[in-house]
């Protein structure tokens, strides 16, 4: 019993007191700023957004998901573009940026934040069923327990966004409500 007690200390408490416990990995928030970045390779941005940082706007609150899009931000660029992970939990912090990503947790009403970035080439990324079909360009859903993500080609267009035949057909295609 003793020697339970401390081999679990040498596992679980001495790594924690040292600072060595990490996290547990969360795999959807990997999966998800896996296919943020692939976005980038299937999307093309007017002239004026291919210079400079490639920015991705997180805007809400989700931990696993920044330490992920910081994680591929320090080994992948965009064409010549080094990324740059950005965070904001408010309306006015979305600035102009290549993707904003919004998390499921943010209460903004989704047609305030397409008012926001009315006029912007940003490539709008969501996570809650119907926002396809409300604005954003792409919407992050689950399919018999698999990520997928829904495209609404129209909503990209409609920020001067380029999409490529071949994310159209990786994705669900969406139209918007009429």
């Amino acid at each position: 019993m003793i020697k339970r007690i401390g081999i679990l200390c040498v596992l679980f408490v001495v790594p924690m007191v040292m600072g060595l416990q990490t996290t547990p990995t969360d795999t959807n928030a990997r999966v998800k700023s896996v296919f943020i970045y692939n976005f980038t390779r299937y999307v093309e941005w007017p002239t004026d957004y291919q210079t400079g940082n490639f920015i991705i706007n997180m805007y809400g609150t989700n931990p696993a998901m920044l330490a992920e899009l910081n994680t591929m931000a320090k080994t992948k660029t965009v064409g010549a573009q080094k990324i740059e992970i950005r965070n904001t939990t408010t309306l006015d912090g979305i600035g102009k940026c290549n993707i904003l990503y919004v998390t499921p947790d943010v209460a903004t009403p989704l047609a305030d934040i397409v008012a926001k970035i009315k006029g912007k080439s940003i490539l709008l990324v969501t996570e809650k069923p119907g926002f396809a079909k409300q604005g954003a360009a792409i919407n992050f859903v689950v399919v018999e327990n698999r990520q997928k993500f829904e495209l609404n080609k129209a909503n990209a267009e409609k920020y001067s966004l380029k999409v490529s035949a071949q994310l159209v057909t990786l994705s669900i295609p969406v139209e918007d409500n009429k």
